[in-house]
């Protein structure tokens, strides 16, 4: 099969997980980077493609579609995402990764996500691609971060809790892929529901809120978004507590608790009994050889000058090969 089965995918993240929480701090920190810039590629040209476009439904509709190559980005070509890393949760769970090593990943990829985001947002500013259409792809990033900053914390948090749930999704459904159209299509259509249901990915608004109040510099793109009277709310003090606190707690519930607790229900939970209930007992040859092979190991002379002993000392080291193909 082209594809691994939902316990299949279960166990496969249980490694991948914790493959993640043992990497160097220096890792963390180049490869967060990379992912909070490529979740910024994906969500300044979802500003830029959906602009213009009227109504609610359709524009988030397409922002949706583009902005899902940010996390194929992620996935297929490597980074380190904090909303994806949530699922190390369930290694917390299985007992295979510590709460001290889940915490250590946790902050030096959020912060290197962050640093990511930035430096995209950044060069957008420097780049001048906002004063296209007359300033109003600049406009349009105003009225997306302001908009942001004016949701009540609840309304975050809860967005917050949707969007992850979709976004861990994704990823959990890239993993069951075995090649790369697999992953796109696993990616694509969960991502697509987050951002035209207008949910809140703490990574994407690290880069959609800095880019609004650095657009606000911008005396035409002001202009083009006739929000001047009401600008005064988008700020760094908002971004952070109207909006990047509530949606940081929001992703995190809502991956830990609806896709790594419940799947490890499902699929991880007593797997490793279940596997050690089923493994075969040793027979009394192979207990045999383990003795042998321990006393060959403390160089005892009394078995070593035993003929049986020698013989199966000798098949160890030239094993029956038929079959193997060698």
């Amino acid at each position: 099969m082209s594809y691994l089965s939902p316990k299949e995918v279960a166990a496969s993240a249980v490694e991948i997980e914790c493959s993640k929480a043992n990497l160097s701090i220096s890792k963390m920190i180049t490869l967060g980077f990379l992912a909070g810039a490529f979740i910024a590629f994906g969500a300044e040209t979802a500003t830029l493609v959906a602009h213009d476009i009227p109504g609610v439904g359709l524009g988030r509709l397409v922002s949706g579609m583009v902005f899902s190559a940010g996390l194929m980005m992620v996935v297929i070509a490597g980074a380190e995402l904090f909303t994806g890393n949530v699922l190390m949760f369930l290694d917390v769970l299985d007992g295979e990764v510590t709460v001290t090593k889940l915490l250590r990943s946790w902050f030096w990829v959020y912060f290197a996500n962050f640093a990511g985001s930035l430096a995209v947002a950044y060069l957008m500013y420097l780049s001048g691609l906002w004063a296209l259409d007359n300033n109003l792809v600049g406009a349009s990033a105003i009225k997306i971060a302001l908009g942001k900053c004016g949701l009540t914390f609840t309304s975050a948090l809860v967005r917050g809790v949707f969007c992850n749930w979709l976004v861990c999704l994704a990823i959990w459904m890239a993993w069951a892929s075995k090649d790369i159209v697999g992953k796109i299509f696993g990616i694509f259509f969960p991502i697509t529901l987050f951002v035209a249901s207008n949910f809140e990915h703490s990574i994407a608004n690290m880069y959609y809120i800095p880019a609004g109040i650095l657009a606000k510099a911008n005396p035409g793109a002001v202009e083009a978004s006739h929000l001047g009277d009401k600008l005064g709310m988008l700020n760094w003090h908002t971004f952070l507590v109207n909006n990047l606190v509530p949606v940081t707690i929001g992703n995190i519930l809502g991956a830990a608790i609806f896709v790594a607790t419940f799947y490890w229900f499902s699929y991880v939970r007593g797997s490793h009994v279940q596997g050690a209930a089923a493994a075969p007992a040793p027979d009394a040859t192979s207990l045999r050889e383990a003795l042998v092979r321990r006393a060959f190991a403390e160089n005892c002379p009394a078995f070593q000058s035993c003929p049986a002993v020698a013989s199966v000392e000798k098949k160890q080291e030239k094993p029956d090969l038929v079959g193997t193909g060698k």
